[in-house]
């Protein structure tokens, strides 16, 4: 059977992927690691050039920290449009300046930077507002284009759907823009507290703004990794009166309890909406859907999706829509990216849910705010998530893990050559493969705070 995603770009005519944008590569043969996807569960740590400058405004940032997200599996598992064999992945990093184009006046060789998830040009009226992430003139994508009507920025090391930019889970990487999409860090902030600026700590900061968490609310949480337990952090600094989460894993349910939410586990509680209803009789003021659509619960979602009738799975938010109290407000950070079955739109409209697409979070509005008002003056300390450092070597087996829910696994720091040492408090550096031995200080969460 044809898959969606192959009908869609047939009937657009595009090949089964676009085009990879052209990009110089350093004179002299240079190759650095970097992790590449080559099919479904198919990733590994290959040789590859080292990217020079391409484009006036470019800016080759040496990369000294960099991790894996919860919408990478959604990479590793085939479920994202227009993939080529050999894309380098990862969104998510920082280092330093290893060179600039001669256009870039504002940064210089040396500077450590962490760099946003979305390539934005500055210069679009999306841009000028900040909405990083709405960028009209960084993502070529036809295919995206034709499904969603219009084309949000590019991302690194997310596909040709958005773009077709090699990502950071590499020792090297060209970033477009560069006056634009890297933020200098202060020399007092370490590379384990800056790192998540890219993405974790303003998607998640975005997902309680944008759905209007205020003071007193009562929040559901779906999806306990880290930007659900990031999410439910920023709820509580925001005033919220009680954060519930929802998930199935043991250690992200514990660390949940640890920060003070109450959890509904749905390995035992099955039906989410009335065991929510259990606990807030009037439902929930906020429900933010920070889960994953590619993990059917149900036997008719299974099979529609085994059979590409659907891309993704609506479970999560029918369980939102229920669990609301009405007019409640329902936020979708979780990164949805194609159609679903089975979606309860009735509930949306009786109830007069406020159901809020919250999109890709635009990193260029927070990330100064978060640095500057949050992590400096000590409010939001980001390493509470890291639960694990590994070298860049260990790539390959840490998507293995990751998609297993292993070991503890909640957010790692992936260290290159270039990295500094492991700031104090945060976990020490360990191969994957010890992971698996009888050792409680390997298997489950490293140092944790």
């Amino acid at each position: 059977m044809q898959t969606l995603a192959n009908a869609f770009q047939s009937k657009l005519g595009l090949a089964p992927a676009e085009v990879t944008p052209h990009f110089k590569v350093r004179e002299g043969g240079e190759t650095m690691k970097a992790l590449a996807w080559f099919g479904k569960k198919d990733v590994k740590v290959i040789d590859a050039p080292i990217p020079d400058i391409t484009e006036p405004d470019d800016v080759i940032v040496k990369v000294t920290g960099t991790t894996i997200c919860g919408s990478d599996l959604h990479l590793y598992n085939g479920e994202i449009l227009a993939l080529q064999k050999g894309d380098i992945l990862g969104h998510e990093f920082m280092g330093v300046i290893d060179r600039v184009g001669p256009s870039v006046k504002s940064l210089q060789p040396g500077q450590r930077v962490v760099v946003s998830f979305q390539i934005a040009c500055g210069k679009c009226s999306y841009c000028k507002q900040k909405l990083s992430s709405m960028c009209d003139r960084t993502n070529s994508s036809s295919l995206q284009e034709y499904m969603y009507g219009s084309r949000g920025a590019g991302f690194f090391g997310y596909s040709h759907f958005t773009g077709g930019f090699a990502g950071g889970q590499a020792e090297y990487v060209r970033v477009p823009f560069g006056e634009v999409n890297c933020l200098v860090v202060p020399d007092e902030v370490k590379d384990e507290q800056a790192l998540y600026l890219s993405d974790v700590l303003p998607t998640s900061f975005h997902a309680v703004e944008d759905t209007g968490v205020k003071k007193g609310d009562v929040i559901g949480v779906w999806g306990l990794g880290s930007v659900g337990l990031c999410v439910a952090k920023w709820a509580l600094i925001k005033g919220a009166s009680r954060v519930i989460g929802i998930d199935k894993v043991p250690y992200r349910l514990a660390q949940a309890e640890e920060m003070g939410l109450d959890t509904v586990d749905f390995s035992i509680y099955t039906d989410v909406a009335k065991r929510i209803k259990e606990l807030v009789p009037e439902g929930l003021d906020v429900a933010i859907d920070a889960a994953t659509f590619h993990e059917p619960k149900t036997v008719i979602h299974k099979i529609s999706k085994a059979l590409s009738l659907e891309t993704d799975v609506s479970e999560t938010l029918n369980e939102t829509f229920l669990a609301v109290k009405k007019m409640g407000r329902v936020g979708i950070i979780a990164a949805y990216a194609g159609y679903t079955n089975g979606l309860n739109i009735g509930a949306v409209m009786e109830k007069g849910i406020r159901l809020i697409g919250n999109g890709q979070a635009p990193v260029h509005l927070y990330w100064k705010e978060i640095l500057n008002d949050y992590i400096i003056p000590g409010k939001f300390d980001p390493t509470f998530i890291i639960t694990h450092r590994v070298p860049l070597e260990d790539m390959a087996k840490l998507y293995q893990v990751f998609d297993r829910r292993e070991h503890g696994f909640v957010k790692v720091f992936v260290e290159t050559k270039a990295s500094s040492l492991p700031m104090p408090g945060c976990p020490k550096t360990t191969r994957v493969d010890d992971w698996n031995r009888e050792d409680p200080d390997l298997s489950l969460a490293g140092d944790w705070q």
